[in-house]
């Protein structure tokens, strides 16, 4: 793999992000003495978007996966494939960073087998090493490799949740959607649309976010209201961008849609 080039997984145009607080000044540090982060917060508030923009700002390659229960060690470590010649052995993605020095970023780990987990914990101790067991070979971490894993801890379960073992070898940083005021920039530079209707998508949101609990599992995310200010910057009418964007999605209950539906009849009119 001498001819393998890691800077094809560098991000060339610069992720918009709007920090809230010291998040950038944190991660910044975590990065600089290579420790590993757990990043936690609500699906859609910007944690995939806030890595991408630090290991852009760092000049750094970032090699993401997304998590799945379907994911096997073999996916992350790599395995021998078979070709014309015979048999070569493929880096998985895991194994790609540590190498040759990238950002891995887990996201949604724990979507991810629990057993699947254990091959990352050595390189987030002081070994910060990867055996490949099936090559009988010791990958001795790049100076520039970190590893970043993330997730939604409103989805915690017995059953999809990590083990203090994986959860005590992260730095952790949580998230959240940003204030009323800066979200409603964010989705007036996302997707287009005016101030005054930024705000009020931003404020259906917070309506939909007030009925987690009470019919919804989740309220509208930050991602969403950039969708729904896409379609409207579109030609989209306003009630059907919302309803595409942000009803349809979340929830298919009718009384919880008749509920959302009357939220946008107030606040758009």
């Amino acid at each position: 793999m001498s001819d393998f080039d890691i800077n094809q997984f560098k991000i060339e145009l610069e992720p918009f992000y709007e920090a809230q607080s010291n998040e950038v000044e944190l991660y910044t540090a975590a990065y600089n003495a290579r420790l590993p982060v757990m990043v936690k917060g609500p699906t859609g508030c910007g944690k995939s978007r806030f890595i991408e923009h630090m290991a852009h700002k760092l000049d750094k390659p970032i090699i993401t996966v997304s998590c799945n229960e379907d994911i096997t060690a073999s996916d992350l470590i790599g395995r021998y494939l078979l070709d014309a010649n015979g048999t070569r052995w493929v880096d998985g993605p895991l194994t790609l960073a540590a190498r040759h020095g990238a950002i891995c970023y887990l996201d949604e780990i724990v979507e991810a087998r629990q057993d699947t987990m254990v091959v990352i914990h050595s390189l987030t101790d002081h070994r910060r090493e990867l055996m490949l067991d099936k090559k009988g070979e010791l990958v001795k971490a790049h100076p520039d490799f970190q590893l970043v894993i993330s997730y939604n801890p409103g989805y915690q379960s017995l059953m999809k949740d990590l083990k203090q073992s994986t959860k005590q070898r992260f730095t952790g940083m949580d998230f959240d959607y940003a204030s009323a005021e800066l979200e409603a920039s964010i989705v007036v530079k996302e997707s287009g649309v005016d101030a005054d209707t930024a705000a009020k998508l931003v404020k259906l949101a917070e309506a939909t976010r007030n009925l987690v609990g009470h019919g919804l599992d989740e309220g509208a995310s930050t991602r969403l209201l950039n969708y729904a200010g896409t379609l409207i910057t579109f030609g989209v009418e306003v009630k059907d961008a919302c309803h595409m964007a942000l009803v349809c999605p979340i929830t298919d209950d009718q009384e919880v849609r008749t509920t959302m539906n009357g939220a946008i009849d107030v606040i758009f009119g």
